[in-house]
């Protein structure tokens, strides 16, 4: 058989050579269930471990590969390369393993693909492990493999955790998520079940641990293709009939005046059915900063984001509600502002397929099951109902809300100490950027900070994806490190990160690898000169600012521009300036960065305000004692 082209000159080995005809194999029938089925796999093979875990992961629609390849993973980055130059997988090399961790992520949060980040033993697997909190605090599925010790106990291997203990880093990531360490490579099959149950969970998805032992890497197996598990695949689950649950919720419904539902991240796969119950229940729908889009902005029963930050509209929902339906929603503390944003709840309803989050609340009817199946039933099993003053109360907290809004978001610029000149308001930048995506069908990426704080008060989403929010975790960099989840994609969409000039920091290798790649999309840098969400809490609690700010000034479109490939623009200091820089921006063809200096300062018109409670610093008393009167 003729060898296809690839960069190496050598021959292929033997052992390539096998590879390479089974990769070959795939695409010429189209995956490896279709290679089984036509014989052009065996269904027992002896293959090494790490071209057994290759082929597993493609069975359950892997194909994209983020790595940063060490002394701990050469065998399985050789298999890589084999099925890479067979066009079978796409190997996204990176820079640093935080960013590809968020890349991957990002991967499978925006395009409903798998990914798999891949990197050696030691620092990088710690680094790759931080970044892994995005995904599961998101619920986003990922596999995570790490090369690791080996098993012969000849001595510490370098970069282990030098300790004489067995199997330091899976414990580790089994503390972390869930963890299957290949001792032996017939373990596969039962490593990759469990793999799938975990990153293709239908409400709880997250990351899965692969520890890749250096020396079973090339290990020979005889294994069975075809008992490899395929992708995990779970029907809609709802409670079942007779159980008395959806008679007991349609009570509560009968006697609330004011409810209202509180959609959690778990609602994005289901939003026609949310919609559908609150127009049928007449209840108030207040989103989460993950939510966002779940109702169309300008639905009139949309009472926008609620929580510690939050909106005039959304606390004043969660503030007068009597009964609370929440759907898909883990109570993360500030989005039910730390246990006491329901102050009047008598009762709750909980929506959720996980036992603990439909457990979370006193006086709970646990509806457990996917979000869309439930609310369907509880439209089917009760009355609809017409709340009009509770409605028109909301509206007119959502039109004072929608005032308040277009009031920041049109504030002049304003003399900035720091830059010693006028300078946009964040609240005003953020939203020129907003429009600049919506107008163009960009998908928006933000990460931890003001800019996030401000942009999920302020984005005015029809539907699910349209932003991307990364607040379960609060990670700072990975915005920017999002971008780079679209390499490797079959059908790549724009995006554009906005971020902090402290996130951009934390992982700029972005501007290098997002031209490696061939990622188009944009960097809107808003620079502040300081961490503007701590400085705010510092002054909102103790009346002073400490250690959130710095006194070195940096050129960040010089600095964007030195990398061959990304087009850097200034984004100027008015409206106009702004939305003429974006314009050349979104024209490059690649990547590209703009630096937008905002204001930052105490007076009150350069933030989009906080109201709800939290329970941090010294606010923790007042909090906690408000939390023991909850009725829920």
């Amino acid at each position: 058989m003729l060898q296809s082209p690839h960069p190496n000159d050598r021959p292929d080995t033997p052992l390539e050579a096998q590879m390479r005809e089974r990769a070959r194999a795939l695409a010429e029938t189209g995956g490896v269930a279709q290679a089984l089925e036509a014989g052009r796999l065996p269904a027992q093979a002896t293959l090494t471990l790490s071209e057994g875990l290759v082929l597993g992961l493609l069975r359950q629609g892997v194909r994209t590969f983020f790595a940063i390849f060490g002394h701990g993973s050469t065998d399985l980055g050789n298999v890589l390369r084999v099925y890479a130059e067979e066009g079978q997988v796409s190997v996204i090399h990176c820079r640093n393993e935080v960013e590809m961790a968020h890349a991957a992520t990002a991967h499978a949060w925006v395009y409903g693909e798998t990914p798999a980040v891949v990197t050696s033993i030691g620092p990088g697997a710690l680094q790759a492990m931080a970044g892994s909190l995005a995904a599961a605090s998101n619920g986003v599925g990922v596999y995570h493999i790490y090369g690791d010790e080996t098993t012969r106990g000849e001595g510490y291997n370098m970069q282990q955790v030098p300790k004489p203990e067995q199997g330091m880093f899976g414990r580790i990531t089994a503390l972390m998520g869930q963890s299957y360490t290949l001792h032996t490579p017939e373990a596969l099959r039962e490593c990759l079940r469990r793999g799938t149950a975990c990153t293709h969970h239908p409400f709880k998805a997250g990351p899965f641990f692969i520890l890749l032992p250096i020396n079973t890497q090339p290990q020979q197996a005889e294994l069975n293709l075809a008992t490899l598990p395929g992708r995990l695949d779970m029907p809609r689950m709802a409670p079942a009939g007779g159980s008395g649950v959806f008679e007991r919720a349609g009570a509560l419904l009968a006697k609330a005046q004011r409810p209202v539902i509180k959609a959690g991240g778990g609602t994005r796969g289901a939003p026609a059915a949310i919609r559908r119950l609150a127009e049928h229940l007449g209840a108030a729908v207040v989103l989460s900063p993950g939510s966002t889009g779940v109702l169309p902005d300008a639905h009139p029963q949309n009472m926008h984001v609620g929580g510690s930050k939050g909106s005039i509209s959304g606390n004043f929902a969660m503030e007068q509600a009597d009964l609370v339906i929440f759907a898909g929603s883990r109570g993360v503390c500030q989005a039910d502002c730390s246990g006491v944003g329901y102050p009047n709840a008598r009762a709750v309803i909980n929506i959720n397929g996980d036992l603990d989050d439909v457990s979370h609340y006193a006086n709970t009817n646990c509806l457990p099951g996917d979000v869309g199946a439930v609310a369907e039933r509880l439209i089917a099993a009760t009355e609809r109902a017409d709340r009009p003053d509770w409605l028109a109360a909301c509206a007119a907290k959502k039109a004072e809300w929608a005032a308040f809004k277009a009031s920041r978001l049109s504030a002049p610029p304003m003399h900035d100490a720091a830059f010693d000149r006028p300078c946009l308001t964040q609240p005003a930048a953020i939203g020129a950027v907003a429009r600049f995506a919506k107008a163009h069908n960009a998908i928006k990426f933000f990460d931890a900070g003001d800019v996030q704080a401000n942009g999920f008060q302020i984005v005015e989403d029809d539907a699910p994806g349209e932003t991307f929010t990364e607040t379960g975790a609060s990670y700072m960099g990975f915005a920017v490190s999002a971008l780079m989840g679209a390499a490797g994609a079959r059908d790549p969409k724009y995006a554009i990160a906005f971020t902090g000039d402290g996130s951009f920091m934390m992982n700029p290798q972005v501007l290098i690898d997002a031209v490696e790649h061939g990622v188009k999309g944009m960097i809107a840098l808003f620079d502040n000169r300081r961490m503007a969400a701590i400085t705010g809490l510092q002054y909102a609690q103790y009346g002073v600012e400490f250690a959130t700010n710095d006194s070195v000034a940096v050129d960040y479109v010089q600095m964007a521009g030195s990398v061959a490939g990304v087009k850097a623009v200034h984004g100027g200091h008015s409206l106009s300036e702004l939305e003429a820089a974006l314009k050349a921006a979104h024209a490059h063809d690649g990547l590209s960065l703009v630096h937008i200096p905002v204001y930052n300062g105490r007076d009150p018109v350069s933030e989009m305000g906080a109201y709800g409670s939290w329970n941090v610093g010294n606010w923790v008393d007042d909090v906690q004692s408000r939390y023991l009167q909850q009725k829920i």
